[in-house]
């Protein structure tokens, strides 16, 4: 099969197009053959660069997020069968231990055809396109339970979202106004800001241009917002969305691409009563549910462009340059 290859870690240079031994199936597995996989910043490219908090073998493939077709199925398993549509998600060889997932302890999604132990898999509904799928995954199951489970978004509140383009901030969008909240959507750029507010917020910031705590008391006639979904953890980004949010507030947060050392108001904080508190991400309940609400409530997933596999190290370097709004998808079944 073909696949993206490191052998080295480094920049978009060193990932390889090539041939790679194609997975079968063992005792308890499957093989997916793999048709949308993501380009995530912390998953793919600090993970290239050698940077990941978790040690990875080379060589090695990336790509965490794959969903595809099974086309083959071990001994022992019954479920899914081969043909299926299914989305690969992290799983744990011993109770009690930490996860572990493909794209990084195991060959990831960045290839034709990945081999995943069958607890790894779960259903994609036919109406659900693969990148849509990738994204839902990804995405939706961990802005349910930022914006339902952690933050405990009520009709009527006011969420403000930080990086409202990316692939969880386009998600916390439409999860928050799924819940009947009023969405600030912020972005570094207008058109991004535009974008955001396609996807349904009822007011765009630029925060590389505006101020943001301004035209957040502005908008909410003095008060903040209940809610910020802050997944950034730039030390510019972080206090001005802090000092945003309303008394009784809380922040969630599930990302630190922006570097992840931040100030803190604690004055604002204590007096204002506000609660901080961060997720992993996506439990393998929260996907399978996750999956059946972007059905329910016609989830649109905000892509940038979809590019075949050999195009791996193009994609890397947009994302890198913040080229664009939404998610990169490669198809490693699209014609190089």
């Amino acid at each position: 099969m073909k696949a993206i290859v490191i052998h080295e870690f480094g920049g978009p240079e060193v990932m390889r197009y090539e041939d790679f031994p194609t997975p079968t199936a063992g005792e308890g597995e499957v093989v997916v053959e793999v048709h949308a996989v993501s380009v995530n910043r912390t998953l793919d490219l600090v993970l290239r660069s050698g940077e990941y908090a978790r040690p990875v073998t080379l060589p090695h493939i990336m790509g965490v997020d794959p969903s595809g077709i099974v086309t083959e199925v071990g001994d022992g398993v019954e479920d899914p069968k081969a043909g299926d549509r299914v989305y690969v998600v992290p799983w744990r060889p011993v109770p009690n231990t930490p996860s572990e997932s493909v794209g990084v302890q195991h060959l990831g999604g960045y290839a034709e055809f990945v081999k995943v132990p069958a607890e790894a898999t779960v259903p994609v509904p036919d109406v659900l396109e693969y990148p849509a799928a990738t994204v839902a995954g990804r995405h939706l199951g961990a802005a349910f339970q930022q914006m339902r489970d952690v933050a405990e978004v009520k009709e009527g509140e006011w969420v403000l979202i930080m990086g409202a383009t990316g692939g969880l901030g386009s998600a916390d969008i439409q999860v928050a106004k799924h819940l009947g909240a009023k969405v600030v959507a912020a972005a570094g750029a207008d058109d991004r800001v535009a974008d955001a507010l396609q996807l349904g917020a009822d007011a765009g910031v630029n925060y590389r241009t505006e101020d943001l705590t301004a035209r957040v008391k502005e908008l909410t006639d003095g008060k903040g917002v209940n809610v910020v979904a802050e997944n950034i953890g730039d030390p510019d980004l972080f206090p001005p969305a802090f000092a945003s949010i309303c008394r009784g507030g809380r922040l969630v947060t599930a990302g630190a691409h922006g570097g992840g050392k931040v100030t803190l108001d604690v004055a604002h904080l204590f007096r204002n009563q506000i609660t901080i508190k961060g997720i992993l991400g996506s439990s393998r309940e929260s996907v399978v549910a996750a999956m059946q609400e972007a059905v329910a409530m016609d989830f649109k997933p905000l892509i940038d462009r979809i590019m075949p596999l050999a195009e791996a190290a193009e994609a890397h370097r947009s994302v890198a340059d913040r080229v664009g709004s939404g998610k990169i998808i490669l198809n490693p079944q699209m014609p190089a």
